[in-house]
């Protein structure tokens, strides 16, 4: 391998410029960063990045190129009581990593940063086992692509219709995608899954989370995964799982086709994320990425205790968005996906905790400040889930210009009046003209309301009209998991049924 040059500390991640690959990782409290190369082998050969600039460590290596396999390791104190959790032992994925070779391997070593136990404190101990063959390693990428001219449909908001879908899902049960293409970008990008969107006269597909995913330990235990994906390791990382042709850059390149493709059809893509809390879990959770690079940095921990966290997300963390270092990692990935991967927008998962800035949510947190003064994410379509789980979270109405909102009252409304449970028509006039109560006043237009009757949250369609109660007795959860108000009528009948009065009164709604 070439001698380490001091190379730069931006921009952070891995970046080949065609001669060699500049490498830069933030972290505030670190004492030692080592960046760890793996050949073909997994042999790891670990490289001191001595070069440090406003808390960057970075530093340039010739000749290595796209395909690198890398990972760090990050020395510093192991003081949870201070929030403190380096541990040097424990492989950590770059937050900056632009492709993940593959998901977290469970079964080949303990990815806790503490020796797991029952007890609360069991997180005292740090443990000193390897874990590096449970680690998937990043990519160093190519970023070259020939875009051929592709444009942002730039549908306007009052003509946009949104399909919210899962790209494993919607192409592994679409009968006309190719069977090796099933469950992938490339079959999102076909011609027959395009064929069927058009069908439905959607002029957006809004995928569900894309960002690299971590299973949480306790589906793994129940042999479960998190299938809608909402449980992100990777912010600049297209998932590896959902690609046909490769793990290793490949699925790069496979996600920008398939944008390329939809582009062409005239169907914006808005991706769904998740900035507010990470796969590490609480204290108690695996050391992945964040947690081994700096835990005090980039989670919210409690000012009083900051060996736990405060929990806005019920995940058991929140990204600390207060941090600056943390703030520039989520506008420069969402800055990525618009112009390196030329998405449209982005729905945020449980936007209300990213409008944090101490306790209560505010709308002029710096979050949106940053956005709204940004040339590239204040032209891209911006939709708010305006909820989180913490006190005050329900914000619906109260995102500020430029933002459009998941409007749960729509929702909640349409369902009641549906059921004759509403409070009037008045009600439901105001919610299908646009919600002036909500919107009016501050400087938005109606179309700033996303109507919408389901998404992947509660009921489906089908559910609504066949059940009164919600039954999610197949996840091992014990029916605890998801709402209780899903506004539903099941016509007599708890669930299927073959009587022919009850099936037509549910196909006539």
């Amino acid at each position: 391998m070439s001698v380490l040059w001091p190379g730069g500390p931006f921009p952070l991640g891995a970046r080949w410029d065609g001669r060699g690959t500049n490498f830069s990782l933030f972290s505030e409290h670190a004492e030692r960063v080592q960046l760890c190369l793996f050949d073909a082998d997994d042999h790891e050969t670990r490289v001191d990045l001595r070069e440090r600039t406003a808390f960057l460590w970075h530093g340039y290596l010739p000749e290595v190129g796209p395909g690198q396999r890398y990972a760090y390791r990050v020395h510093g104190p192991w003081a949870p009581e201070q929030g403190h959790r380096f541990n040097p032992h424990k492989l950590l994925i770059d937050p900056y990593a632009k492709a993940i070779e593959g998901p977290v391997d469970w079964e080949a070593a303990s990815l806790y940063g503490h020796v797991p136990g029952p007890d609360d404190d069991a997180d005292l101990t740090r443990d000193e086992t390897d874990d590096a063959a449970a680690i998937p390693k990043c990519i160093v990428i190519d970023p070259a692509f020939d875009w051929e001219g592709d444009r942002h449909p730039r549908t306007p908001w009052h003509h946009t219709v949104i399909y919210e879908t899962h790209v494993k899902g919607f192409t592994r049960l679409h009968p006309d995608v190719r069977e090796d293409l099933r469950g992938t970008y490339a079959g999102l990008a076909s011609d027959e899954a395009i064929a069927h969107l058009r069908s439905l006269g959607v002029t957006a597909v809004e995928l569900l989370p894309v960002h690299q995913i971590a299973d949480e330990p306790h589906l793994r235990e129940k042999g479960l995964s998190n299938y809608w994906g909402y449980s992100s390791i990777g912010y600049f990382a297209p998932h590896s799982e959902y690609a046909a042709t490769g793990r290793r850059g490949e699925q790069v390149r496979e996600f920008k086709g398939m944008v390329k493709a939809l582009h062409r059809a005239g169907i914006e893509v808005i991706l769904d994320v998740v900035y507010n809390h990470t796969a590490e879990g609480n204290h108690l959770g695996p050391m992945l990425s964040f947690k081994g690079i700096d835990n005090l940095s980039y989670y919210r921990c409690s000012a009083d205790d900051p060996r736990h966290y405060v929990d806005f997300t019920g995940t058991g963390n929140s990204l600390n968005v207060l941090n600056p270092s943390v703030l520039r990692l989520i506008m420069d990935s969402l800055r990525y996906w618009v112009l390196e991967m030329h998405v449209d927008g982005f729905r945020f998962d449980l936007a209300s905790a990213l409008a944090r800035e101490l306790w209560d949510v505010n709308r002029l947190s710096s979050f949106f400040d940053i956005i709204h003064q940004d040339p590239v994410l204040s032209q891209v379509k911006l939709i708010a889930e305006p909820w989180d789980v913490g006190p005050g979270g329900y914000q619906v109405g109260n995102f500020p210009v430029l933002w459009t909102e998941w409007n749960g009252m729509y929702r909640d409304e349409v369902r009641d009046y549906w059921r004759g449970s509403s409070r009037g028509v008045a009600e439901l006039a105001s919610r299908l003209t646009g919600s002036s109560d909500l919107y009016q006043s501050d400087g938005r237009h109606p179309f700033a309301s996303v109507n919408f009757v389901t998404a992947h949250d509660g009921f489906t369609l089908a559910d609504l009209v066949s059940y009164n109660d919600k039954h999610n007795e197949a996840n091992g959860e014990d029916n605890r998991d998801g709402t209780d108000d899903n506004r539903s009528q099941n016509f007599g009948v708890e669930g299927d049924t073959d009587s022919p009065e009850i099936v037509s009164h549910r196909l006539a709604t």
